[in-house]
């Protein structure tokens, strides 16, 4: 019979792992990363657009003027629920849906929205 050695340190380096024996972790952190990354590069900014566009339309009222999806400038003369009148030439009035409006273009409009972005 042969006899057993005994273990010493440098033989328990030799049966450690080598490099990328954890693979498994990097990707799953690379992967984490890449939402992260993706979160504040795409989706954050996305999402205070969407909300400032829907308080935008939540808030037209009659003698705004406003610029539709399509280009169409014209005055809002009447909003109620998801439709708005507006009109774009003096007996010319388009009934449009409020998410089609692109951007409010009066001036009060201007100035509250130079206010909320001051605050």
């Amino acid at each position: 019979m042969r006899p057993e050695r005994p273990v010493t340190y440098a033989s328990l380096l030799l049966m450690a792992p080598r490099e990328g024996g954890n693979s498994t972790l990097v990707f799953a952190v690379q992967m984490v990363l890449i939402f992260v990354i993706f979160y504040f590069l795409l989706i954050r900014p996305q999402k205070k657009e969407q909300d400032r566009h829907q308080s935008m339309i939540a808030a037209l009222k009659k003698g705004d003027e406003v610029v539709t999806g399509g280009g169409i400038i014209g005055t809002v003369v009447h909003a109620e629920g998801d439709r708005i009148t507006i009109k774009t030439a003096e007996t010319t009035r388009i009934v449009v849906e409020r998410g089609r409006i692109a951007r409010v273009t009066s001036a009060k409009a201007d100035a509250k929205a130079e206010a909320k972005s001051e605050s």
